[in-house]
């Protein structure tokens, strides 16, 4: 399989994100390690999962708005309405 460069604008916001998420990881294991309460541990798994999410989310939404458009190309207005549903209904994953 041929490695093909797929760098898109939103790539920077989403290493930063993920970069971030493994911050707040690396106090979670702290924060276990020191005995903290479980509430607060919770609290903070939550918010790592989120912009787990969140990275994912901008990833795909990215995807389908750069490299699906560039595989299925111009189509008149009635034939984009299933690509557009499409795209949009992803936004609920």
């Amino acid at each position: 399989m041929s490695k093909i460069p797929y760098a898109h604008q939103t790539h920077p916001e989403i290493v930063k994100r993920l970069k971030r998420a493994d911050g707040h990881l690396q106090g979670i294991i702290e924060m276990i390690e020191a005995s903290r309460p479980c509430l607060d541990i919770a609290q903070q798994l939550h918010a790592v999962e989120k912009a787990i999410a969140q990275a994912k989310k901008t990833l795909i939404q990215d995807h389908l708005d750069h490299c699906l458009e560039d595989v299925v190309g111009p189509l008149a207005k009635g034939q984009r309405r299933s690509i557009d549903e499409f795209k949009e209904i992803t936004k609920y994953l």
